[in-house]
């Protein structure tokens, strides 16, 4: 158990909560962060002006606030942080970093406690179900704690054991971040393009889902099915006579962490096949189960001293419908293909892209993307590298990825760099070349990468160009007619002009009011000095800001 932890106390730590209180912390977090956002974008709060370098260490400044705020708040908020922190289609690279530290390790709770919740959950007291069961836990985080224990019959086992008054604190929080999601829903700026409503109903989905034991049980059986017949991969067996919707009791299967690498060399395990197996594991659940574990971090990987990979922690994962599979493989089909629209297209299908009336811009982006990528071989693309590109695209456009690609992507990306720190030399995109190739292959009926293939490809693109030419151009009339079409003209000096003439309005204003505020300071200043001095102090903050435009006029002037 990590000891930075155990010394501090937190306010969430109990069985009873406080409603107010959780409102009062909740809403002072949520407006100092609009606060520090509205700062961010004040040239005025940067000590000798604003620069990339200067908003860049605010934004990681802030970023850390947001993490260490997040921890002190509590259980709901560090996973709603760890789910965040694969949202980089909404926040800001800097933002999703931090994130994606955030640790859940939390002082454990009373061994007192651990016996009254099993006690409640299972009927009996530890003595009772359990030959020998340690009072310290293995580990604790903000969910629950895991304790070591042997069963009568022998057997070994670890207790997770949910952490208390943990469902009541879920439902006061996420009442209060309901008001917050409407808030940002409605907000002018805020909710333009973002379906906040959207994000809080699968927050509460995953959250609700992963605080019941029993369906992380299911999870852990339904995985371990799907790997039946592989004898590299390892998933506990789950002990449904000692399970409850609190209370999971799981095979003991000890292993080392798959990222203590030196560990791993000194058991004298292979490196370079565990990053392929690594990889082989998880395109095995997304493209032959579509039922897959959605955090694959290192500390839920294992291997065995057999070599074999062992999963833990089956709260959270992720499924892939039949429909949503096909729409995956029309997206790929485009990529291989370097067709902009084709892609554009496959995003509106899926919802991961909202329709506008000038998606110009967004097909511009997404054709540099294919165009900047798809030079390079295949295998020898970075599968991080794509999705922050693509991410960097999609943050401020109205693309509104669903959860289960961000899961995947976020997977693909920690593989990627658990494979890389187990082999220097490994290639995701070589291990998964195989398994594309089948999948398009199985879909296309034969190989597409023949030169015939390639001709009659390029064939039919263009038939069916000229054929839907008359259409395209029909099309657009209609459009024209309708005034869907609209053409924006900009002139740059007209806008340089106006500019400075609404410089000079609100410069005459702002001498108005100092005029003003310093002649009633004279008068008053005989009788009133309070209320002189007063006045003298707004004509003097108004002078300031009259001096600040003049010299942002000058500056303008000489830039031009």
């Amino acid at each position: 158990m990590d000891k930075s932890y155990t010394g501090k106390a937190y306010r969430w730590n109990r069985e009873n909560y406080s409603s107010r209180r959780r409102y009062l912390d909740i809403w002072s977090f949520v407006l100092t962060l609009m606060f520090r956002l509205w700062l961010y974008n004040r040239s005025w709060s940067y000590s000798g002006g604003p620069t990339e370098v200067k908003k860049a260490a605010r934004r990681k400044a802030q970023a850390i606030w947001i993490r260490n705020t997040l921890l002190d708040l509590g259980p709901t908020f560090i996973k709603i942080g760890q789910l965040f922190s694969t949202r980089a289609d909404i926040f800001p690279g800097e933002y999703v970093e931090e994130l994606s530290k955030l640790q859940d390790k939390v002082p454990a709770f009373a061994y007192e406690q651990v016996e009254k919740i099993i006690q409640q959950e299972l009927g009996k007291k530890i003595p009772q179900l359990f030959e020998s069961f340690e009072p310290i836990p293995l580990a604790a985080a903000s969910l629950g704690q895991v304790h070591k224990a042997t069963l009568h019959s022998g057997e070994s086992v670890v207790v997770k054991v949910q952490r208390p008054g943990l469902k009541k604190l879920f439902e006061i929080d996420l009442q209060i971040l309901k008001g917050i999601a409407r808030y940002f829903q409605s907000h002018p700026k805020w909710g333009r393009g973002r379906d906040w409503i959207g994000i809080y109903e699968e927050c509460c989905r995953i959250l609700w889902e992963e605080i019941d034991y029993l369906n992380e049980g299911r999870n852990a059986d339904t995985f371990r099915r799907n790997f039946r017949t592989y004898e590299w991969v390892k998933v506990p067996r789950v002990y449904w006579r000692y399970a409850s919707p609190r209370v999971l009791t799981l095979e003991y299967l000890p292993g080392i962490k798959i990222s203590q690498y030196e560990a791993l060399e000194a058991a004298g395990l292979n490196r370079k096949i565990l990053a392929r197996q690594g990889a082989q594991a998880y395109l095995h659940q997304l493209l032959n189960n579509g039922f897959f574990h959605a955090d694959p971090h290192p500390g839920n990987i294992a291997v065995s001293p057999s070599g074999a990979l062992i999963f833990y922690d089956f709260g959270m994962m992720g499924r892939i419908k039949s429909n949503i599979r096909e729409g995956l493989m029309e997206t790929l089909f485009g990529v291989a293909s370097k067709d902009g629209d084709r892609v554009v297209k496959s995003l509106i299908d899926l919802g991961a892209l909202a329709p506008a009336e000038d998606m110009g811009p967004i097909r511009r982006s997404i054709q540099y993307m294919l165009d900047h990528f798809m030079d390079k071989p295949f295998e020898n693309q970075s599968v991080s590298a794509i999705s922050d590109d693509l991410y960097e695209i999609a943050y401020g456009q109205p693309f509104r990825f669903p959860a289960t690609f961000t899961f995947v992507m976020r997977a693909f990306s920690t593989l990627e760099g658990v494979g890389k720190g187990l082999d220097p030399e490994f290639s995701f995109m070589e291990v998964a070349k195989p398994y594309a190739m089948q999948l398009m292959t199985n879909m296309n009926g034969s190989q597409t990468n023949t030169l015939l293939d390639e001709i009659g490809r390029q064939a039919a693109q263009v038939s069916s160009t000229a054929l839907g030419l008359p259409r395209q151009l029909e099309d657009t009339l209609d459009r024209l007619e309708r005034g869907d079409v609209r053409i924006r003209v900009r002139s740059i000096e007209t806008e340089r002009l106006l500019r400075r003439q609404t410089n000079i309005q609100l410069g005459m204003i702002y001498a108005v009011i100092i005029s003003g505020f310093t002649l009633s300071a004279s008068i008053l200043v005989k009788d009133y000095i309070w209320l002189a001095l007063l006045a003298g102090l707004v004509a003097t903050a108004v002078s300031w800001l009259l001096i600040r435009l003049l010299l942002r006029l000058d500056r303008y002037d000489r830039m031009y």
